[in-house]
Parts: structure tokens; C-alpha cells; sequence
């Protein structure tokens, strides 16, 4: 019989978390009592250094039931990190280990489909979404057209897959062995290359609190997966190079031209847009080779991803 954990990264959720921890509870209750998984099957929340009282009221669940568990970061250290830090924790602990947010957007309900896929063969199971209803026009766009443009640039995920998934201990001991520190787990996950399977579900509407990814961080997340699994913004860089330098040759034998004509009025509106297009583009090129090194640079500190200060558990 499979022995279950769900890991759930936490921050500021003390709004939601009391009715996630009921719903999950009894989600594993159902389980276990339809023989799916092992009474030893745990609900493991990783605090990721919250300001409100997420901690208190995760102690407290522990108290209350041992199904509950916590794990405490010594600070913020982001989702990714957070996450990290559940799956790493849990991966000597669990046969399988399921990764959800908090505000139980995603669905509990395919829990029973992924354990079902996973002791059929498959080490990983995708959580992907069958619609996008509940998101707004812009994000709706936005979000799918990310996922093309990852897939164009060579950084392959899977279509509409967040970071709701099933992953089994041998998934895991071999994800173990990723070191990064510039995390972007929806995308590091299918280079593990185990067998692997999805579920499908429909997102519902937040319960309560705020979302924790508004535009700013979901734009510094999109450009960290581009940048942590492709260097295709690189060549194209090269290839921007490549084509200006051959602009500038047609523009040079164009200036002879006029020259030998005897037409060489000077432009100013010319030589500014020039100047500025120019100096857009290296600026713009310095940037995106000054991201890379700066990912080089970090990573090679080899700094640890997450500190844990707490482990409440059996």
C-alpha cells in the first residue's frame, strides 16, 4: 500500500489555511479507508518564512492530529525553494510524495488518479489543467503563450502544468541529484525522464487571502525558467549581431551610392533613430548576457537553497 505525503509550500496563508488542512485531512482519510493508500500517510506544510501566523496555526494542527506535519525555513526563500525543500525532506520518508499550493486552487479530487497512475508504472504525474476558465483574458494569453515560447526556445514542459504533480521516491532521489541553485521546477522535473503520465482537472477560484504570484513575480518566474533551462536568448544575440551587421554593409554601399550621385544630405532624424536603435540593442544584449553570468555567479557559491529551523513529525 502506497505511503502518501502532500507537500504544500506555505506564505502569509493563515486565511486559508484552516480550510485546506480540513479538506486535505479528510481527502487522505477517504483514501486510506478505500484502501489507496497507508494509514501513515502524511500532510506536510513547509512554512517559507511567514509574517502572519502560518506557523502557529500549522503547530497547532500538528497537535491536534498526527496526520499533519510542518517544516520551517529559517526565512523567505521563495516557492521554488520552498517546494524544493518538501520534496528533498520527504524523499527518504514517502513512496510518493504530491505537491500542492496551499489555497487548494488545484484539484485534491485526481489524488486517487495519480496514485492509481503511479502504481501502474509511472514516477511522475502531471497535474494539467483542462481549461483555463477561472483566469483572466490577459493571463489566460499570457500563460499559453509562455508555454510556446518555452517549447520554440528548447526548455521543455509540460503544456498548462504548474507544479502540481506525483513524484515517486526513485523520482525523487534522482531529482536529488539537480543542484541548481536558479530553481525552475516545472521544468526541471521532465529531465528526470522516469515514465510518466497527467491527470487532467479544472482550477477553481482562490477561497480566500491573496495570490501570492501578482504580475511582477509571475514575469521574474516566466524569465527564470527562460533563462535557467535555454541559452537561446544568447544566440539570438548573436543572430540580432549578424543581422545588423549586415543592415550596416547595405547601409554603408547605400551611402556610396549617394555619395557617387552626388545626393549625401545629412539626415538628423536618421542619425538619432541610428544612435538610439543601436544603443537599445547593445544595452539590451549586455543585459541579457549580464543575467546569465549572474546565474553563473550565484551558482557557483554553491549557497544552500533553504536552511531548515523546524521539523514537527512523528
Amino acid at each position: 500500500m502506497t505511503k502518501l505525503y502532500i507537500a504544500v509550500p506555505c506564505y502569509n496563508e493563515e486565511a486559508v489555511l484552516p480550510d485546506s488542512a480540513a479538506k486535505l485531512r479528510d481527502k487522505l482519510r477517504s483514501m486510506m479507508s478505500d484502501g489507496l493508500i497507508s494509514d501513515d500517510s502524511r500532510i506536510v506544510f513547509i512554512d517559507d518564512g511567514s509574517a502572519d501566523a502560518t506557523w502557529r496555526l500549522i503547530t497547532e494542527l500538528h497537535e491536534s492530529d498526527s496526520i499533519y506535519s510542518g517544516i520551517k525555513l529559517s526565512r523567505n526563500r521563495g516557492h521554488q525553494n520552498a517546494l524544493m525543500c518538501g520534496l528533498m525532506t520527504l524523499k527518504d520518508e514517502a513512496d510518493a510524495v504530491i505537491s500542492i499550493d496551499a489555497d487548494l486552487q488545484d484539484d485534491i479530487g485526481v489524488f486517487d488518479e495519480m496514485v492509481r497512475k503511479y502504481e501502474s508504472g509511472c514516477d511522475v504525474v502531471y497535474g494539467v489543467r483542462s481549461k483555463r476558465k477561472t483566469d483572466t483574458f490577459f493571463k489566460r494569453f499570457t500563460a499559453e503563450g509562455y508555454y510556446k515560447v518555452l517549447d520554440r526556445m528548447g526548455a521543455k514542459v509540460i503544456f498548462n502544468h504548474a507544479d502540481f504533480r506525483l513524484m515517486s521516491r526513485r523520482a525523487l532521489q534522482a531529482f536529488a541529484e539537480f543542484h541548481e541553485t536558479n530553481l525552475f521546477l516545472r521544468g526541471l522535473v521532465p529531465m528526470v525522464g522516469y515514465k510518466s503520465d497527467i491527470v487532467t482537472y479544472e482550477r477553481s477560484e482562490r477561497l480566500a487571502g491573496e495570490s501570492k504570484y501578482p504580475l511582477k513575480k509571475m514575469l521574474a518566474l516566466a524569465w527564470e525558467g527562460i533563462t535557467s533551462l535555454s541559452t537561446k536568448p544568447i544566440k539570438m544575440i548573436t543572430r540580432l549581431g549578424i543581422i545588423m551587421l549586415i543592415i550596416s554593409l547595405v547601409m554603408l554601399i547605400y551611402t556610396l551610392i549617394r555619395y557617387f550621385m552626388g545626393a549625401t544630405n545629412t539626415g538628423w532624424a536618421s542619425l538619432m533613430v541610428s544612435i538610439w536603435a543601436i544603443g537599445g540593442l547593445q544595452m539590451l544584449a549586455i543585459g541579457i548576457i549580464g543575467e546569465y553570468i549572474g546565474k553563473i555567479y550565484l551558482e557557483s557559491k554553491h549557497r544552500p537553497r533553504f536552511i531548515v529551523e523546524e521539523y514537527l513529525k512523528d
